[in-house]
């Protein structure tokens, strides 16, 4: 059963505005709350404040306020995944269910599911496997935790897009730090080679070679979604890319090829121009490069 369900969100950025938009969308009588650190801070608070009040939530000023909530999703950026349970922690009681959504290594999901199974609530380890737009809370996710089979029919109803991983938390989590690498790093090397064919004036040898020899990649089209999510999310990536970094680490292997992507993505999300056009890739990218190097002379500077 969901009728009269509470969901609440701890971080309401983009994933979990998504999430909450289709579920409400799915089930009229869910009911929604939410706590975001931003709520703290003077330039962002106003417009949090705003886009949860916008769509009908609760807005909590403290975690303490997410604590009669059936569900809480956690959904902050990777850098704050612990603290955001060290402080919901304190507040959960038996019976409330903590959905991590947050894109961090298994260590630390572990770590999470420690402190929230010390206070009798359950823990589910959840992998978002996919960009949420368009798809929203529908957006294919692996799901880990002991209480992962039992949640089946709830999740059903609510029309979730899942798959079983295993009983452990980090179990989901893993398979996407692992995923990521490649994806993250595709990006990374995409759009650091043809910034550099672009300023050692060879790009059009470089694209055609590559677009010869890859073309199954579809470009120009490839290309320019690389730059655009990149340029869009790059410092968000870079935060998962240091988490699969950890991850790897873990594992015994070498975790510097994550951490070269994660700055690579960081640089390239600080980078202040316009996401390059498939139609006019190449104008684009030259775009692209002037704000990068405009962004590491700055940088240069401030040392």
């Amino acid at each position: 059963m969901t009728h009269g369900m509470s969901i609440a969100f701890i971080g309401f950025g983009e994933a979990a505005r998504a999430f909450q938009e289709s579920l409400a969308a799915e089930e009229p009588e869910l009911r929604f709350s939410a706590y975001d650190i931003l709520l703290d801070a003077p330039g962002s608070a106003g417009e949090m404040r705003a886009a949860m009040k916008e769509r009908g939530i609760e807005i909590c000023d403290a975690p303490a306020g997410l604590s009669t909530a059936d569900w809480v999703i956690s959904a902050v950026t990777a850098d704050q995944s612990g603290n955001a349970i060290d402080a919901l922690s304190p507040h959960l009681k038996p019976g409330q269910l903590v959905i991590d959504i947050n894109s961090v290594s298994p260590q630390q999901k572990r770590a999470n599911a420690a402190l929230v199974e010390q206070k009798g609530a359950g823990y589910l380890d959840m992998a978002v496997m996919a960009p949420v737009h368009p798809r929203k809370h529908r957006t294919p996710v692996l799901i880990a935790g002991a209480s992962a089979e039992a949640l089946r029919a709830r999740l059903d109803a609510l029309g979730f897009d899942y798959a079983v991983a295993g009983e452990s938390p980090g179990k989901a989590t893993a398979i996407k730090m692992v995923r990521s690498l490649f994806v993250k790093g595709l990006e990374a090397i995409t759009v650091e080679t043809l910034l550099a064919a672009e300023a050692s004036d060879c790009f059009d040898a470089v694209y055609q070679s590559l677009s010869r020899d890859f073309s199954g990649l579809g470009w120009p089209d490839f290309a320019a979604y690389e730059f655009e999510r990149s340029l869009r999310h790059g410092r968000r990536r870079a935060a998962e890319m240091r988490e699969s970094a950890a991850t790897v680490e873990e594992l015994g292997l070498n975790g510097a090829l994550a951490t070269e992507i994660a700055e690579v993505q960081e640089r390239i999300g600080r980078t202040q121009a316009p996401a390059p056009e498939a139609e006019a890739l190449r104008d684009g990218i030259r775009e692209v490069l002037r704000g990068r190097l405009e962004q590491e002379t700055g940088q240069e500077q401030k040392k």
